[in-house]
Parts: structure tokens; sequence; C-alpha cells
């Protein structure tokens, strides 16, 4: 067990939360009255009496949002670069014991991929692929960051935990992110749900962000696939998480993912579902928790789920995205991770945020001024 498993593992979670359920609304108001919160003032932000009191949450979300990223909003796309994998997830449509249509791209479709994306609009990619050894190695990967950055600004990546060296070949490569969501924080669930394969390790996936850290990474994106666990207890072990990685590494921006689960092959049922509700009252907790984290939306919501979140605390946004390998130029030859279910296209999505008062942008850094 590593620092950061160590430091997770104590925090009593349970028991902040237990305390918590006993606010009432005025110590609700009194800590969004506070500059700097805790994880105790996150729990109560948590608490049935927090509930109460949602839509002044969301307002003091979106004043705090509006003062450290004004009215932006990223917009990127994910390239599903292969559905292969040597794991046994059991609510992932790529787990390796059901039978669905397996694709690895080759450049020349890579490159079909992201040129279709460009003319989109998109400059930031996220390269995304199943965890397959022999099919995806970091030769592979090599080979597909360094196309990917002869064409877009930014580039990051969502694959297999990686070591440091796996990391900073990457980096060199050109990747400027790094996304490894751990899917669970509650170990003996994670244990459940990840039957087979490299996956079961959760303290090595844990350690991930860190290692991208410690290798030089602009910037490291992390979540919990909400529906595995109690979504309370992954949103405190979430933002201590977060807040370890900001301590351990501040030159390296921190952003936070939100994927709830959805339709796939796996046909899992998730079984701790997050509601519409619960799922602002999280986005809302970690901004005031988290005041300068990337919040990071999906198109795995739909566009009125989406739309209200853009204006509570979301400061990056996937749109037109396709979840299977080749899917911008063949779509449905190969077998999704998940169904979409914001299906507008990258135009129509920024012009909704524009209706909305917000700036959609579609590069949001430079890397000569960043040195």
């Amino acid at each position: 067990m590593n620092d950061l498993a160590r430091t997770l593992e104590s925090i009593p979670a349970g028991d902040l939360l237990d305390r918590a359920d006993r606010a009432d609304e005025p110590a609700v108001r009194a800590v969004l009255a506070k500059e700097g919160r805790d994880l105790k003032d996150l729990a109560i932000l948590l608490s049935p009496a927090a509930d109460r009191l949602l839509e002044e949450i969301a307002a003091a979300s979106a004043q705090l949002t509006a003062q450290r990223f004004g009215r932006t909003i990223l917009l990127y796309a994910p390239v599903y670069l292969s559905n292969e994998c040597v794991n046994v997830c059991t609510y992932c449509g790529f787990r390796r014991d059901i039978d669905v249509r397996r694709a690895t791209l080759g450049l020349a479709e890579i490159e079909a991929e992201i040129r279709f994306l460009a003319r989109q609009g998109f400059r930031h990619l996220l390269l995304v692929t199943g965890e397959h050894p022999k099919n995806v190695d970091l030769e592979y990967l090599d080979a597909a960051v360094r196309l990917a950055r002869s064409l877009v600004p930014s580039v990051a990546i969502e694959v297999e935990p990686l070591d440091v060296g796996g990391y900073r070949r990457l980096i060199e490569a050109g990747i400027d992110g790094v996304t490894l969501y751990q899917e669970t924080y509650d170990r003996e669930l994670y244990a459940r749900y990840h039957t087979h394969g490299p996956k079961k390790r959760f303290d090595w996936r844990l350690g991930a962000p860190s290692r991208a850290a410690e290798a030089g990474i602009r910037r490291v994106g992390i979540g919990a696939l909400l529906g595995l666990a109690d979504w309370r207890m992954e949103t405190i072990r979430l933002a201590a998480h977060a807040r370890w990685l900001l301590k351990q590494y501040w030159r390296t921006h921190v952003s936070i993912s939100f994927p709830r689960i959805r339709e796939a092959a796996s046909h899992f049922a998730p079984p701790f579902p997050v509601s519409d509700r619960e799922l602002a009252r999280m986005v809302a907790a970690l901004r005031l928790i988290l005041p300068d984290a990337g919040l990071v939306l999906s198109t795995r919501e739909g566009p009125g789920m989406r739309d209200g979140l853009a204006r509570i605390g979301i400061t990056q946004m996937s749109a037109g995205s396709r979840t299977e390998p080749g899917g911008y130029g063949r779509p449905d030859d190969a077998e999704k991770q998940f169904m979409v279910e914001d299906t507008r296209s990258p135009a129509e999505v920024a012009e909704r945020l524009a209706a909305l008062g917000l700036d959609p942008v579609w590069k949001d850094w430079e890397e000569a001024l960043h040195g």
C-alpha cells in the first residue's frame, strides 16, 4: 500500500457523513459563508440538510467558478484507438469475456479520425484505449501521440496505468494530459468489480496520476465511475485524492470527471445509481472544496443535464463524441464502450453554451508560453 492509499484509507469518510447528517440548514449556510473549506465542510454539503439548499449551493458554486475560470468552457473530443482489452471489469462494454466487434486503429485510420475532428474545430483531443499489452503497447501509443500532435496542439491520454518512465516517454511524444479513473475508491468493491486482468491491482491504478505528475505532466484527470459505490463516500475520497495531488505536485493542474454508468454491452445495472439531483450536488460541492480544479463532463449526460451543470461549475466538456474505434469515419463498425446521451453536434453544443452566456473555446493554452 502506497502513501496515497494509506492517506485515503485513514480518512473516516463514514464518520464524517454520519456527523454531517445531523447538520441543520444554518450549518450548511455557515459552510457556504467560509472561504477555505475542508473535508468536514464537504461532508456537510453532502448532508440531507444541504439537499434542501441545493439552489444556494449551486449559486455559490457558479459564483466561485466564474471568479476562478471566467465564463470559459473548454471543448474536447475523445478518439477511441482500440476496444481490445485483457481485463474483466464487470461494468465495461470492452471486457474481454464478451463477444463484441473489436478493432485497433492503424496510423492511417487514426489520422482520418483526427482530421475529421480538427475540421469540426477541436484542438484538444483525448486518446482512449482498452488495456491490451500486445496490441496497444507503449510503442503504439508513442506513434499515435506523435501523429496526433502533428495535427492538433493538445493531446491527452486515457489508457492503462504506466510507470514513470512510460509517462515520460509519452510526454516527450507530445501529451500534456493524463486521465485515469479509479472507478471506485472502495477497495473491497473494487476487487468485486475487477475480477481478472492487470486492472485488479488497486494500488497500482491509484498511484498512476501521481506517477504521471512525477514524470512532469501538465494536467491529470481523476474520477470515480458513478454507480459502483455510495456517491457521497466516493465524493469525499475523490476530493481527498485531488487535494493530495495538489499538495504533492503543485505544478500539475488537477481535474475531476463525473462519469455515470450508461448502457453498454456488459448489460451492467449500477448497484448505487446516482440521481440527477445528487450529481448536481456533487459537482457544486466539489467546486466549493476545490476552487481551482477543472470539472469535466462528458456526453454520457443528456443535453438538459449538461446545459444545467455547465452553469454551476463545469469547465471542460466533450462534444460530438463517438465511443468506438473509428467511430467518426465508420460509425458502428466496432463495439462502443457505452451509449452517448448527448448526440448534439459540436457546433450545436458550442451554440447552446454561448446562448447560456458561456464562452466555449477550442484551445485554452499555448505550449510556447508555458515553457
